[in-house]
């Protein structure tokens, strides 16, 4: 056998989009400038998706893949519950800064014109995320014998909020305003009660 692998088509489309989306903010992407931008024709493109829906799908996965396995991490090798939620929220906000096109998905830039159900998803993904801060943050009083001064759902939606405000940012800027820009401070004033 060949050592040489042929390249993974899935991957090198939703790598593509991912670019395209990160280097023509505003913009709708089409599969024809898609096709182009991967050089290969629109049938070849549906050939590995059924729709440009399920390429956007593929984006999301990927997210949340690249997201709760690090967040798994976290909780593996962290146990105080302050530490565990600075470190996944750094995590969400390195990881959209690090890829600007995953951010305009979450922000939801990208998904206006397309499929409802993208949206939808990314609102699981979402709401996915502030389920894991509320375990983390119910766990506390187990783990650690010490109470909240705030509900643990408040302070959930208030950390998710903060995330999904500072992707925002980063989009609206242009990717100039990066996510952790300023994310020590922010934080320790955010949990200067907890």
């Amino acid at each position: 056998m060949s050592d040489n692998k042929k390249p993974n088509r899935k991957q090198q489309i939703l790598e593509c989009l991912a670019h395209m989306l990160e280097t023509s903010p505003g913009q709708r992407i089409t599969t024809a400038k898609l096709a182009g931008e991967v050089g290969f024709s629109e049938a070849a493109l549906y050939r590995h998706f059924p729709s440009k829906a399920r390429m956007f799908e593929g984006l999301i996965e990927y997210i949340e893949e690249s997201l709760f396995s690090r967040i798994n991490l976290i909780l593996t090798d962290q146990k105080e519950t302050m530490v565990r939620c600075h470190h996944i929220t750094h995590v969400i906000l390195v990881f959209a800064e690090r890829n600007p096109g995953m951010s305009r998905i979450l922000a939801g830039d990208a998904l206006v014109g397309e499929n409802e159900r993208l949206r939808v998803r990314v609102h699981q993904l979402f709401e996915k995320l502030e389920t894991q801060f509320k375990q983390i943050l119910r766990e506390r009083k187990l783990r650690e014998g010490k109470g909240l001064p705030i509900n643990e759902l408040a302070l959930a939606n208030i950390i998710l909020a903060f995330c999904e405000g500072k992707i925002s940012q980063y989009v609206r800027s242009g990717f100039e305003k990066k996510p952790s820009d300023s994310f020590a401070e922010q934080w320790q004033f955010l949990m200067s009660g907890c």
